[in-house]
């Protein structure tokens, strides 16, 4: 093995998504898999593996002290985890400036395909008078709305206002059980939880007389792995935070 291959270390590997990690980072030719970490695990392996990288796939509680062992430790990391709030951003950003040659990619959604329907709804939302997201999950997940979607609506809300689009049109006065659904950036979402699903979503963009929907669907959770294999090895090269996996594609909108 080269200097030069990345060793990672994955947090929440005997999740689902962790799982699949170990097993994407394990068949990569340029990667060495050289820790694998379960709830409960000493993040001390990290560093006496040896590891370059991190993959953090955890949970929200964990999450955030995961990351800033990391960087205190100038290892670089991809985060898969949720939770990561302004305030816990803002907190990440203080602290990769005073170690600033480590990369942190926090990337709510690792699908390519995800991450191109999120780019181009935000470039869409500003032509339409109506905006609304769906995302539809297991009902295993434990988090509403999705990471993907309050991304998805924070990009559609802030490229509305910097248009000048006003709100999305809605009569509605009374919704004492919130079936109007959570509001992000004055657009609305709704989050469906069923049994058989994986991770999909809808935006709806609607004008007078014509209608716009952006899907994308997840069947399998390999469907996330491309991405992260594309952060692991682009990472170090973007030293400090870069929010969202869109950040290291060239997607010219």
């Amino acid at each position: 093995m080269s200097d030069a291959e990345i060793r990672v270390a994955v947090l929440g590997a005997r999740g689902r998504m962790g799982s699949e990690a170990v097993q994407a980072v394990t068949d990569a030719e340029d990667m060495q898999l050289v820790a694998e970490l379960g709830r409960g695990d000493a993040r001390q392996t990290v560093v006496d593996a040896g590891a370059t990288h991190i993959v953090d796939l955890s949970v929200p509680d964990a999450t955030e002290d995961n990351v800033r062992f990391a960087v205190e430790h100038g290892i670089h990391a991809v985060v898969g985890a949720t939770g990561w709030d302004d305030e816990k951003l803002a907190r990440l950003q203080a602290l990769l400036a005073e170690h600033p040659e480590a990369g942190v990619l926090i990337a709510p959604n690792f699908a390519l395909g995800s991450v191109l329907a999120t780019a181009f709804a935000a470039k869409a939302a500003q032509y339409f008078e109506s905006a609304e997201v769906v995302e539809l999950h297991h009902p295993n997940k434990v988090d509403a709305p999705s990471g993907t979607a309050a991304r998805t609506a924070q990009l559609m809300g802030r490229a509305r206002r910097e248009a000048g689009v006003a709100p999305s049109p809605d009569a509605t006065q009374k919704d004492p059980d919130g079936a109007r659904g959570a509001v992000v950036e004055d657009i609305h979402v709704h989050a469906v939880r069923l049994r058989g699903l994986v991770a999909h979503q809808e935006v709806l963009l609607g004008s007078a007389g014509e209608q716009l929907t952006i899907r994308h669907d997840s069947f399998d959770r390999t469907s996330f792995m491309p991405g992260v294999l594309l952060g692991l090895r682009t990472a170090a090269s973007r030293p400090g935070l870069t929010h969202g996996l869109d950040g290291y594609l060239d997607l010219g909108l």
